[in-house]
């Protein structure tokens, strides 16, 4: 399956940022893209033991560097990419690292050891997009590293039924504590007012990622980084969506309609085109 096909099966917001890239750099971020989509489905597939893909995974790690005598083709494009980029293969590795941890790891027992898995598996993912899009200030860098905080966040608020059922709780062990809402009653899917508290903290501590991801965009780097603004924009509207809705993650799944993913995407186009400011609030 070729890199085309991954993106496309996807069917990820990210795929939808694409539409503002020359065909050169959507074709590189569609690779790129590609990689962290296998690397991904390795960790959470139904099929493979825990050593298995703790195997293929280390061998993900050995293709970033060298040739493999049964590699994809994905493998090797990868290496084109990072040679054509210059890009560090330490940053590939610390999103297989990122991924890794899904492998060993079901609870945090604070935010900050939960950052260390949101900037591997999210803010790595930008760090390593924005080589892609071109910049020209290194503040871009800070952007992507709080923008992939955000977008992580808001996946996790979004995903709370989803990753209890495959026996995974995201939500710091020390914020359901501080608002008394236990395990058990994650277990039994309780939706309560101390189940609000808990979520209006995470959303609020999402929306303090964006407002700091738009604060450091650097004016000069803002229609490059149009993709990566699709992509802001379209979670704030899923956070508010989450928000509005009273967070009720345990009997739907939320999304939005693709009428509004089409309204923000043009949107975010014109914005970019005119070079205008972010937003820096949800």
């Amino acid at each position: 399956m070729n890199a085309a096909t991954i993106t496309r099966q996807s069917k990820s917001n990210l795929a939808l940022a694409f539409i503002s890239l020359g065909r050169e750099r959507k074709r590189d971020i569609i690779i790129f893209y590609a990689f962290c989509r296998v690397i991904d489905d390795i960790a959470d597939s139904a099929e493979l033991t825990p050593a298995e893909k703790q195997l293929r995974l280390v061998k993900w790690r050995h293709m970033l560097q060298a040739a493999a005598p049964d590699e994809s083709p994905l493998a090797r494009d990868i290496r084109g990419l990072i040679e054509k980029y210059s890009l560090p293969v330490g940053m590939f590795e610390e999103i297989i690292a990122g991924v890794q941890m899904d492998l060993s790891i079901r609870r945090y027992a604070t935010f900050e050891e939960l950052r260390v898995y949101c900037y591997r598996v999210a803010s790595t993912v930008g760090l390593v997009s924005i080589e892609i899009f071109g910049y020209r200030n290194a503040g871009c860098k800070q952007y992507a590293i709080e923008l992939g905080l955000a977008l992580q966040m808001t996946n996790i608020i979004r995903d709370v039924g989803k990753d209890w059922q495959d026996g995974r709780i995201y939500l710091p062990q020390e914020d359901l504590a501080r608002f008394r809402y236990s395990e058990a009653d994650l277990q039994d899917r309780q939706y309560n007012e101390r189940f609000l508290h808990v979520m209006e903290f995470e959303a609020a501590r999402a929306r303090q990622f964006f407002a700091r991801a738009a604060a450091a965009l650097p004016g000069e780097d803002r229609r490059a980084m149009a993709p990566a603004e699709i992509m802001a924009s379209i979670y704030r509207g899923l956070l508010r969506q989450m928000e509005l809705d009273k967070f009720r993650v345990f009997e739907k799944e939320y999304r939005l309609s693709k009428l509004e993913k089409a309204g923000r995407i043009a949107k975010q186009l014109l914005k970019s085109f005119l070079n205008l400011p972010p937003r820096t609030s949800v």
